[in-house]
């Protein structure tokens, strides 16, 4: 079992899906978690959940495609927990889904805004914290949009390939400083994310069977392995929650 003990952890998108359940897995294995996200009631109340448990945890307003929110919450995890450790940057829209004539402009930028600067913002603030402390782990959560293409998901396989790029380009920068930046790529998970897929009815994916997303817990806990020394194998590069042997070195069956 991971132990973060000690470590302070900031999880973007935490109101729901993959973001909750790392927040309170992160927890779970000891860490003091900020939750951010847009709307503050779920995470207030995830948050409280969380204390209630005997963990530490603190809330935040932060919409990620806002550089001062981002700062401001890298900041409340620093003042509240004197480090920043671990920093999930999870936060990504898919909606709307249209072929590429069919797209809105504002709406398709509105994605690049949230999956690609939200995560550059994210690495901007939290790597010099990290560097100057000799350590730190960012995980980047990632998709086979990044490396696959897929009609209707021009805005999110683009930007799903952006963020790959951030952390090759975040590992070269900071790998030599104890940080390390790695990505996540957790295959289909049911999230609501998966709902407005399904309801799309483009690409196979939305075709599938609810019944073969994974819970959205394996991911968290595929966070918390990642945060430990098995993240060093996977530094620069996406690690695949797909893999069998990933699944049974976290104990996911």
């Amino acid at each position: 079992m991971p132990d973060l003990n000690g470590k302070a952890a900031l999880v973007t998108g935490a109101s729901r899906g993959i973001g909750e359940a790392t927040a309170r897995i992160l927890a779970k294995h000891g860490a003091a978690v900020v939750l951010a996200a847009r709307s503050t009631s779920d995470i207030e109340r995830i948050a409280s959940e969380i204390r209630a448990e005997g963990g530490q945890a603190e809330a935040i307003a932060c919409d990620v495609s806002d550089y001062k929110a981002v700062a401001d919450a890298v900041a409340l995890c620093t003042q509240k927990f004197g480090s920043l450790d671990i920093l999930v940057n999870n936060a990504g829209l898919i909606d709307p889904i249209n072929r590429i004539e069919d797209s809105d402009p504002e709406a398709w930028g509105k994605v690049i805004d949230v999956n690609v600067k939200g995560v550059y913002y994210g690495l901007h603030e939290a790597l010099p914290v990290m560097a100057a402390q000799g350590s730190g782990t960012v995980i980047n959560i990632s998709s086979g949009a990044a490396t696959g293409a897929l009609e209707g998901w021009s805005h999110y396989c683009s930007s799903k390939a952006a963020v790959l790029s951030l952390t090759k380009c975040a590992d070269k920068e900071f790998g030599d400083k104890g940080v390390r930046v790695l990505g996540l790529s957790p295959g289909t998970v049911a999230t609501e994310m998966q709902v407005a897929i399904k309801a799309s009815g483009i690409n196979p994916v939305s075709q599938l069977d609810p019944g073969v997303h994974i819970p959205p817990e394996w991911v968290g806990e595929a966070i918390a392995w990642l945060a430990t020394d098995a993240g060093d194998a996977y530094k620069g590069m996406d690690c695949s929650l797909r893999d069998e042997d990933v699944r049974k070195a976290i104990g996911l069956v």
